[in-house]
């Protein structure tokens, strides 16, 4: 992820969250990147099986109680990222999102696109693997999605559901986390920019951890299979 941060034009702010305490070494290569950073811990002992709602949620604390003005992004070790990525990221004026695709353990399946389908900026509908009987209030993930920083403190901008401080919750269900997470801060799609307008660039990949024998993508273009699997009603 360093590597690819120092392509990314300035200004740019890296926050590192250790799943513990920070390390020496840790540091010594994250000062090796050249990027710049914040490289926190968050918490000496943790006795869950997923330290990332942890982890996100000491960086929203950092971002919040020092009132960094800016986009934030969740990035992730599963993920492949473009340097568009990153220029497009910069044009959101609240909250933007945009497909994801995500290359799936079984070869069968290949790549399976998860997110929003747009028309003139605007989400018309989702892309998903799943039906329209799910629970799940938004098809998003959570690399596909950036929000304007001052949602965490400013009340009017943020979803009535966020009556408190806007954090990841960790009890939230396996596959849930993105829209538990995004129903704090929009009520609907209409408060959605997807980007680019048309939703049809691909910007980043995710790629499961451990996963073998992948096909791996051969563009970052949406040129097929964009019809609307769960149109808004």
């Amino acid at each position: 992820m360093g590597q690819m941060l120092r392509l990314v034009r300035s200004p740019v702010l890296w926050l590192v969250v250790e799943a513990g305490k920070p390390t020496p070494e840790a540091a010594a290569a994250l000062r090796r990147t050249s990027v710049t950073h914040r490289y926190i811990g968050c918490g000496e002992k943790l006795n869950a099986t997923d330290y990332r709602p942890h982890q996100m949620n000491a960086a929203l604390d950092l971002v919040e109680n020092h009132r960094l003005d800016g986009i934030v992004y969740f990035a992730q070790e599963e993920g492949v990222y473009s340097l568009q990525l990153f220029h497009q990221m910069r044009q959101i004026r609240r909250f933007g999102t945009w497909p994801v695709p995500v290359i799936s353990h079984n070869t069968k399946d290949g790549v399976l696109l998860q997110g929003p389908l747009c028309k003139e900026g605007q989400v018309v509908g989702w892309h998903t693997s799943e039906d329209g009987t799910k629970l799940r209030r938004f098809h998003i993930a959570m690399s596909g999605f950036a929000f304007n920083s001052t949602m965490l403190w400013d009340p009017r901008l943020r979803s009535h559901l966020a009556w408190n401080s806007i954090r990841h919750p960790d009890t939230a269900k396996e596959g849930f986390e993105g829209t538990t997470f995004v129903e704090q801060l929009v009520e609907d799609e209409s408060q959605m920019e997807g980007i680019p307008d048309d939703c049809s660039l691909i910007m980043n990949w995710h790629v499961p951890s451990g996963s073998g024998n992948l096909a791996y993508p051969k563009g970052w273009r949406v040129v097929t299979n964009l019809d609307v699997i769960i149109p808004l009603k």
